[in-house]
């Protein structure tokens, strides 16, 4: 079985808004609903719990029975499984998520951590990550970096140059055992998880093999309102070749 986990607990700060980015409404539907109805969508995604604060469930709420309205989506209201609260850091929140998918799911099952602020998940990239993962504890997108790649200790000269084709910038969706990345969490409990930026990071500092698949440039992560604003001008093309 394969558990989507979508992590909607941020409260977008960045973005200056009075409302987290992924509760943002464009043409006429919250930024997150993009995620979801593609992972609703999908054959392989057998479940979805998703991590959000109280005051926004009655919003995701309402987006599932719209899609559970749809002949699309009519398998949204049979896949999703519930809320998890949010945590003090990302990482956190990913935990709960964990403790609360282990009460029905096995630990030979895959947990498949995925952002609502990243609208644009495509099918083939879930299917990418749940076909890679054959024969090692977890996959992960990643993107090559572009442009020439410096070390500097104190933030303020060069310390060194880094070898950029043997750099990688991580992407989501990513995929892991769940009973590995369950136990990964929970070594780091309770200071060191909070310390913790990537989902991927617990997974290999506890060993885990993860099997690293071509990530997708589209699948950018909404974080400033230059994101946003690209974002808008992307559905808004696509409507007009409708």
């Amino acid at each position: 079985m394969v558990i989507a986990l979508i992590l909607s607990g941020g409260t977008g700060k960045r973005m200056g808004t009075d409302i987290p980015k992924q509760y943002i409404k464009v043409n006429g539907r919250p930024v997150i609903s993009w995620c979801m109805e593609c992972l609703a969508t999908h054959p392989k995604i057998d479940a979805i719990q998703i991590v959000a604060e109280e005051m926004w469930r009655d919003t995701i709420s309402e987006c599932i029975k719209c899609m559970g309205e749809t002949s699309d989506c009519e398998e949204f209201t049979d896949k999703f499984k519930g809320f998890s609260a949010p945590g003090e850091n990302r990482q956190l929140s990913i935990f709960n998520g964990l403790k609360d998918i282990r009460s029905y799911a096995e630990d030979s099952d895959y947990v498949l951590v995925h952002d609502a602020a990243r609208p644009l998940l495509s099918a083939q990239m879930v299917t990418d990550c749940i076909n890679a993962v054959t024969g090692h504890d977890g996959v992960i997108p990643v993107l090559p970096m572009k442009d020439t790649v410096y070390l500097s200790e104190n933030g303020k000269t060069i310390t060194s140059l880094l070898n950029r084709s043997q750099i990688y910038a991580g992407q989501a969706p990513e995929l892991f055992v769940l009973g590995k990345y369950y136990e990964a969490n929970t070594r780091l409990m309770p200071d060191e998880i909070m310390k913790i930026n990537g989902s991927t990071e617990p997974a290999i500092m506890a060993g885990m093999d993860m099997a690293m698949i071509p990530g997708d440039e589209r699948n950018y992560k909404i974080t400033t309102k230059a994101d946003l604003e690209k974002f808008v001008r992307g559905i808004e093309r696509t409507n007009k070749q409708l």
